[in-house]
């Protein structure tokens, strides 16, 4: 299940975890990107590692001009391509979470799996082995939000039960749609 709109997006994890981003409170500060590098010891001189990335989405023109920030990671899609392509099983979904991992031991570094991501996610550390967002599943285990969440000073992204988020914004969408102009 997946729901995008002009508020942010859900992703929707087999864990019954949700993922969501409401770009109307994202002010591109990249937190998030410095507290996953933190969180999992990347190395933040070397941007390009980073397992979450912020984009600047522009539209318009003056005096129309706007500027939206997506704060973007894995998707832990639910038919992961990146799993399907790793020849040696080196991703899979955890059942409690739903996330897709990698098991960096078994990666062989073939970059099957980048081939397969549409979404360019993986990265390569410096041992040529892929990483990516495992949603700071050591974090999440011990009943804690991941990092990018924690840390977020708008609330911009959000992480819970599914049901939880959805209801959630499904009430700001009604609220939003019931204002005049909406």
């Amino acid at each position: 299940m997946s729901t995008f709109g002009r508020a942010g997006g859900i992703r929707a994890l087999d864990g019954g975890f949700a993922l969501f981003q409401d770009v109307e409170r994202c002010t591109g500060c990249e937190a998030c990107v410095v507290a996953c590098m933190d969180q999992n010891d990347l190395d933040v001189e070397r941007k390009e590692h980073a397992w979450r990335r912020v984009f600047a989405l522009e539209s318009g023109s003056h005096p129309e001009a706007a500027l939206a920030f997506v704060s973007l990671a894995c998707m832990q899609c639910g038919d992961a391509p990146c799993l399907l392509g790793c020849p040696t099983g080196a991703i899979e979904r955890q059942p409690a979470t739903g996330a897709v991992t990698v098991e960096g031991s078994r990666c062989i570094g073939c970059h099957s799996c980048s081939i397969a991501c549409p979404f360019g996610v993986p990265r390569y550390g410096v041992d040529g082995r892929m990483q990516k967002c495992d949603l700071c599943a050591a974090r999440v285990e011990h009943g804690l939000d991941p990092a990018c969440v924690h840390t977020c000073p708008t609330r911009a992204l959000r992480f819970g039960p599914v049901n939880d988020l959805t209801g959630e914004v499904q009430a700001r969408a009604a609220a939003r749609l019931a204002r005049p102009g909406g």
